[in-house]
Order: structure tokens, then C-alpha cells, then sequence
């Protein structure tokens, strides 16, 4: 069983940056991918970005490449979601998610293992 906790949601002006953290607890973390998702106020849950356990794998959705860049700590069980230049459509809960499968994130797959959520408002 692997546990997830996020901090860092928040509020912030149009333009301004957030970084979303993402601890994870339980066997063999330092190898599993790492994630996250959003949902958006009445949109289904989607993928944001991801990076696996060694860090060769990181997919991002088209909306946030080249504004969110995803991290790995050194330990290997914190990830971190670097968000730049944030837009009012980025309002979100931001949900951290994780599984031993990288597809899982970018597949009809889904992760196994999901935090509670973090809101993120971005205002115009």
C-alpha cells in the first residue's frame, strides 16, 4: 500500500507560480511514477504531468508544457509540480497520484494510488 500527501495549493494572480509537493509513504516508493492530475470545475479528472521512478519518463499534457515542469527529490518519494505563469483555466484540485506502471498515467489506465487533493485558484 503506498500513501500520498500533497501540500502547497493555494491562491495566486494571473502570471503567478505555485509548486505543489507530494510525499509518498509505504514499500518500494524510490520505484514508482509519479504524478499528477486535475479537475476542473465541472471537467473530468485529466493528466498533468508525470515523471517514473529513475526520471527517464516525463510526460506532460499539452496544456501546461513549457509552463509546469514535474520533479523528483533525491530520496526518490517526493515529487514536486513546479507551476509558472499560471492562467485562470489552471483552477483546479491538483490530485498526486502514483503507480509502478508509467502508462497508467497517460493510458485509459488509471493509477492505483491517489492523494486527498490540493485546490489551486488562479485569478484573473
Amino acid at each position: 500500500q503506498v500513501q500520498l500527501v500533497e501540500s502547497g495549493g493555494g491562491s495566486v494572480q494571473t502570471g503567478g507560480s505555485l509548486t505543489l509537493s507530494c510525499a509518498a509513504s509505504g514499500r518500494y516508493v524510490s520505484t514508482i511514477g509519479m504524478g499528477w492530475f486535475r479537475q476542473c470545475p465541472g471537467k473530468e479528472r485529466e493528466f498533468v504531468a508525470a515523471i517514473s521512478w529513475d526520471g527517464d519518463q516525463v510526460p506532460y499534457a499539452d496544456t501546461v508544457r513549457g509552463r509546469f515542469s514535474i520533479l523528483r527529490g533525491k530520496a526518490g518519494n517526493t515529487v514536486y509540480l513546479q507551476m509558472n505563469r499560471l492562467k485562470p483555466e489552471d483552477t483546479a484540485v491538483y490530485y498526486c497520484a502514483a503507480d509502478f506502471d508509467i502508462a497508467a498515467f497517460t493510458t485509459p489506465l488509471h493509477p492505483d494510488y491517489w492523494g486527498q487533493g490540493t485546490q489551486v485558484t488562479v485569478s484573473s
